[in-house]
C-alpha cells in the first residue's frame, strides 16, 4: 500500500512524497487508520520504526481537515507529551516537515532554554503542542499555557518517561485536559507498569504491537565484541578508521566518560563531539545540527540523549558501555537502522561488564552475535594505535585527583 492510497489530504501527500516516504511501515500501516477514525490507540513498537510518523500524519491530516471545515475558538488542539528536550526538537520537526503545506502550526517546549522567548511565540497561537513534562507544567502554573481545548493527547515514549520518573506529572496532567479526547499511547517497550499507565489513559483503545518476540529491529545488525575496558579505545579507533565515510553514534555510561573518549579521539586524530547532561541546550543544539549534517560525523552520548536522536543514516551505533539498564540496549541500538535502512551495532563488552551482557540477552530472549577478534587481530589493534599516550590508567589516575581537588576547594 502507497500513502497516496489513505484519505489522507493532498498537502500532507505532498510534503510525504518531497520527505522521501513512499509506503508506511507496519507501524504507520496498522496505527494510520484507527487514529483517522478518531479512536484511542495503545501502539508498542521497536525504536526506529517510524513511530512518529504513525501519529503524526493522522493527526496533522485530522486538524487540518478541521480547520478548513469551520473556524474553531483558538487553542492547541493537540498535545504530545515526551521525555526529553531533544525529542521534542525532533518530533517538533518532523510535524513541521509534514504539515508545511496545512494550515496547522506545531511548536514544542523544553526546559534548559529561557521561558520568555518561549511564552512569546505562545502568545502567537499554535494547534499543536510537542512538550516535556516539567517545563510544560512550569508554563501552566504561571498561567501562560492552556490546555481546555485540547482534543488529541498523545504520549510517545512513554516507557522512557515512566523511568524517569514523570509519572505523577502524567497523571496531574489530566485535570487540565477535557475528559472527552483521543488519547494515543506509544512506547517501545511493555511491563506491567506501562499497561497499568496506558488503560488509565485510554478509553477501549485500538492495541498495536509490532514485532514483540524481537525488540530490535529486524534491519539491525547487531554484536558483541569482548574487548577489556583499557582497550576499547583502541577498538573504537580502528572502527572510524576502518570506516571513514560512516556516521558513528558512540554510547558511553556516564558524562565524564564521554569526554575522556572525546579526548582519546582527539589523540588519534578523529574529530568527535560529545552531547550529555552538562551541556547547555544550545550546545546541545549546535551538535546535533553538527552531526546531522555530516560536519562531525563521530557523537559520543550518554543514554540520556538515546531517545533524542533520530539522526538519518546513522552507519554505526558503538556501544561503548554496556547500558546499566537492560531497556536501552534497544534504544541505543534502535538509533540506526532506522525505517527500511539497514544498521549496525556492535558492543564492546569488557569482562566485568559480562553479567550486564547476561542479563540483555535475557531481555532479548536470545543471545546477540559474536564478534570473534583473534589474538593477533587484538594485539594488531592495541599496536598500531595513533594514540601514542598508552597510559590510560595514569590518565584517569590524573583525572580523578584533579575531581578530588575540586571537591577539596569546594569544602
Amino acid at each position: 500500500m502507497k500513502f497516496e492510497e489513505y484519505k489522507i489530504s493532498p498537502e500532507i501527500i505532498r510534503s510525504l512524497a518531497e520527505s522521501g516516504f513512499k509506503r508506511p511501515t507496519d507501524i504507520q500501516y496498522k496505527s494510520i487508520p484507527p487514529v483517522l477514525k478518531g479512536e484511542d490507540v495503545l501502539a508498542i513498537a521497536q525504536t526506529g520504526t517510524g513511530k512518529t510518523a504513525a501519529f503524526a500524519i493522522p493527526v496533522l491530516h485530522v486538524l487540518h481537515e478541521r480547520k478548513k471545515i469551520a473556524r474553531r475558538p483558538d487553542g492547541i488542539k493537540c498535545l504530545v507529551m515526551v521525555p526529553t528536550r531533544e525529542l521534542a526538537i525532533q518530533i517538533t520537526e518532523v510535524f513541521d516537515q509534514l504539515g508545511k503545506y496545512t494550515r496547522i502550526k506545531t511548536f514544542g517546549v523544553y526546559g534548559g532554554v529561557e521561558q520568555a522567548p518561549q511564552i512569546s511565540r505562545l502568545e502567537t497561537g499554535f494547534d499543536i503542542l510537542v512538550a516535556t513534562p516539567g517545563r510544560m507544567f512550569d508554563l501552566v502554573s504561571q498561567g501562560h499555557l492552556k490546555l481546555h481545548r485540547v482534543e488529541i493527547l498523545i504520549l510517545d515514549e512513554a516507557d522512557h518517561m515512566l523511568d524517569l520518573g514523570f509519572i505523577k506529572d502524567i497523571q496531574d496532567l489530566l485535570k487540565f485536559l477535557p475528559r472527552n479526547r483521543q488519547t494515543l499511547f506509544f512506547s517501545a517497550t511493555i511491563n506491567d507498569k506501562i499497561k497499568k499507565l496506558a488503560y488509565s489513559l485510554v478509553n477501549n483503545a485500538i492495541r498495536i504491537q509490532i514485532s514483540p518476540k524481537d525488540p530490535v529491529a529486524k534491519n539491525i545488525d547487531h554484536a558483541v565484541a569482548f574487548v577489556e575496558m583499557d582497550d576499547k579505545r583502541f577498538f573504537l579507533e580502528r572502527l572510524l578508521n576502518e570506516n571513514p565515510d560512516s556516521k558513528v553514534l558512540v554510547f558511553v555510561r556516564t558524562k565524564i566518560r564521554a569526554e575522556r573518549v572525546l579526548k582519546a579521539m582527539e589523540r588519534a586524530n578523529i574529530k568527535s563531539q560529545t552531547i550529555h547532561g552538562d551541556k547547555d541546550q544550545q550546545d546541545r543544539l549546535e551538535v546535533m545540527t553538527q552531526f546531522k549534517k555530516g560536519e562531525v560525523r563521530v557523537l559520543i552520548a550518554t543514554d540520556v540523549s538515546a531517545r533524542g536522536i533520530d539522526i538519518a543514516n546513522v552507519d554505526f551505533v558503538v556501544n561503548y558501555d554496556l547500558p546499566e539498564q537492560v531497556e536501552n540496549y534497544v534504544h541505543r541500538v534502535g538509533r540506526t537502522g532506522r525505517g527500511t535502512q539497514k544498521g549496525h551495532a556492535i558492543s564492546f563488552c569488557s569482562t566485568e561488564e559480562k553479567p550486564i551482557l547476561a542479563e540483555i540477552e535475557n531481555f532479548l530472549d536470545k543471545p546477540i552475535k559474536i564478534m570473534e577478534i583473534t589474538k593477533a587481530d587484538y594485539n594488531e589493534t592495541l599496536d598500531f594505535t595513533n594514540d601514542v599516550n598508552y597510559d590510560l590508567k595514569s590518565l584517569l589516575r590524573e583525572v580523578d585527583e584533579f575531581e578530588k581537588k575540586k571537591k577539596s576547594r569546594k569544602k
